[in-house]
């Protein structure tokens, strides 16, 4: 049995690096919003003090690890005042074919998402895009753009599920995963 081991821990971590170099050409594009840019007021909440349009942005994906069989994004900020920061977004069971998403995907009831794609409830409450909105005079914050490619074919989540267990599902059956960050802050 050790001599069993030690034979098969070096093919394990050929695997290992195999798979991690694959995903490490997975990546996440946006034409609306470039790494590091300031949100335009098109990607604002409207409410909450905030007056933009709301407007989910255009993405685009490329390089999934093989063996992906559907996709996941989210939108998380970070800095947010709540211990836990804030979910502006969550889009889920995105076919394994899909490779991005267009401007206003995420407006609400999911008229621009692929058949079959779910979006999950916001920190807003609502099953939609979430603009940034962080308080006034705080210094700005960051917006983590990310899309997953998962093993299985659709998360078996309950229609109310919170963020918190879609994302607990998304990184159980992540296979890799590709991001941006952009900011805002007013």
């Amino acid at each position: 049995m050790r001599f069993a081991w030690r034979s098969t821990l070096p093919a394990a971590a050929l695997l290992c690096a195999a798979a991690l170099a694959h995903a490490a050409g997975f990546t996440l594009t946006s034409p609306t919003i470039k790494p590091g840019a300031t949100l335009a007021d098109a990607q604002v909440f409207d409410g909450f003090g905030c007056s933009g349009r709301n407007v989910s942005p255009e993405l685009k994906w490329s390089g999934a690890p093989a063996g992906t069989k559907s996709f996941a994004v989210t939108v998380y900020d970070p800095d947010a005042p709540t211990g836990s920061g804030w979910w502006h977004w969550v889009v889920y069971n995105l076919p394994a074919d899909s490779t991005g998403l267009a401007e206003g995907a995420g407006a609400a009831g999911g008229k621009g998402l692929p058949p079959g794609a779910v979006q999950g409830r916001s920190d807003f409450g609502a099953n939609a895009f979430g603009g940034a909105c962080p308080p006034q005079g705080d210094k700005p914050h960051r917006y983590i753009f990310t899309v997953y490619a998962l093993k299985i074919d659709k998360l078996d989540v309950p229609a109310d599920a919170s963020t918190a267990l879609i994302g607990f599902m998304i990184h159980a059956n992540k296979l890799g995963s590709a991001t941006f960050t952009a900011k805002y802050g007013r």
